[in-house]
């Protein structure tokens, strides 16, 4: 079972995030999944989030206890939910909004330019689509095809052109960040000295 937070500002499509994910993966991603929201007092501007739980059997308890996953599209946000966030666990953010500090624990960090990437588009609107995309490639909880598939019904179907192609912008930074860090890792590897083995005679001492 993992435990995902989507977080930002109210009108930032936090919400939508969650129902997305969820729908894929219940749907289309032969899982099983839960979601559920949280908005501050002002629904607007606000600190929000979603929640899923998505797991291979049936969810017997619907909401995240410890969070394996966050994504942080402001700063209230981060302030908010990155101390819930377990110390082995995956943290996504808007690179542009959110200032982190030293990540805790083992926590691996990705980050993306969201908005810049929608105002880019046209409008900014289309930043939580970007960040799904984002999310996708660089957690593999769920498909690229099965969250595609879940858009109509989720977002107007006039601008459904342009939410997929938000999606795919994500989802190609994110495939491209990640074979990155898997470079850089081989990179450290191959700068590592190997252990000379121990001779016999010395494994012997002295008798």
């Amino acid at each position: 079972m993992r435990e995902i937070r989507f977080s930002g500002y109210g009108g930032q499509g936090v919400i939508r995030c969650g129902l997305i994910t969820g729908k894929a993966l219940s749907l289309f991603d032969d899982k099983f999944a839960t979601m559920n929201q949280s908005i501050g007092p002002e629904a607007r501007g606000s600190a929000c989030s979603s929640q899923v739980v998505v797991s291979e059997d049936r969810v017997l308890y619907p909401y995240i206890t410890r969070p394996e996953i966050l994504v942080a599209m402001s700063q209230d946000a981060y302030e908010k939910y990155e101390p819930e966030l377990r110390e082995d666990g995956i943290l996504i953010i808007d690179t542009d909004l959110v200032r982190m500090r030293p990540a805790r624990g083992k926590i691996k960090v990705f980050g993306i330019p969201s908005t810049r990437f929608a105002e880019e588009m046209g409008n900014r609107i289309f930043a939580n689509l970007v960040m799904l995309g984002f999310f996708t490639a660089v957690t593999k909880v769920v498909t690229p095809e099965a969250m595609k598939k879940a858009l109509p019904g989720l977002v107007p179907s006039r601008f459904l052109d342009l939410n997929i192609r938000a999606f795919e912008k994500g989802y190609t930074y994110g495939l491209e960040q990640l074979s990155q860090t898997n470079i850089g890792v081989a990179e450290e590897k191959s700068k590592t000295p190997a252990t000379k083995p121990t001779p016999a005679k010395a494994r012997k001492g002295k008798k």
